[in-house]
């Protein structure tokens, strides 16, 4: 078994490439029909007319992929205590039926806290690419527990 990830093993500039997933139609209508349930996410006609020029999935079901990724990637292999806030997401191009997803985590800063000490905030950019581009930037901060707290 791999050692965990502490805070002390993450420094700003350290980039992790997380993997792929790839994406299909009917997990784009299933999760619209249980969470966003916009037409543009659930007919491919209505869709076409809107200004997304065809099927595309939720904005916050290409959040719950990147975190699937981010979690396999770098979340699940470190000493991770649970997201502290989630400074801003942007959709830069829609997610379509077909795209294999891609993420990257770069790590932006690192900063320790005086009111938990065993604790440190570990800030990134999850950085979501297709073939064709980015789609996706989310910037976040979670607590990771420091090597001594283990």
């Amino acid at each position: 078994m791999t050692a965990l990830l502490h805070f002390e093993d993450f420094h700003a500039g350290q980039v992790f490439d997380c993997g792929s997933y790839a994406v299909t139609k009917e997990e784009i209508f299933e999760f619209a029909a249980e969470f966003d349930p916009q037409p543009f996410h659930l007919d491919e006609e209505a869709a076409k007319q809107s200004m997304l020029g065809g099927l595309g999935a939720s904005g916050w079901h290409v959040c719950a992929m990147a975190m699937r990724l981010a979690c396999d990637g770098v979340l699940l292999k470190s000493a991770n205590r649970g997201g502290s806030r989630i400074e801003e997401t942007r959709w830069m191009r829609p997610v379509r039926p077909g795209d294999d997803l891609r993420l990257e985590i770069h790590v932006v800063a690192t900063s320790e806290t005086a009111s938990r000490p065993e604790l440190g905030f570990v800030k990134m950019e999850w950085r979501l690419f297709t073939a064709a581009g980015q789609v996706a930037l989310m910037i976040v901060t979670p607590r990771i527990a420091k090597r001594s707290a283990a």
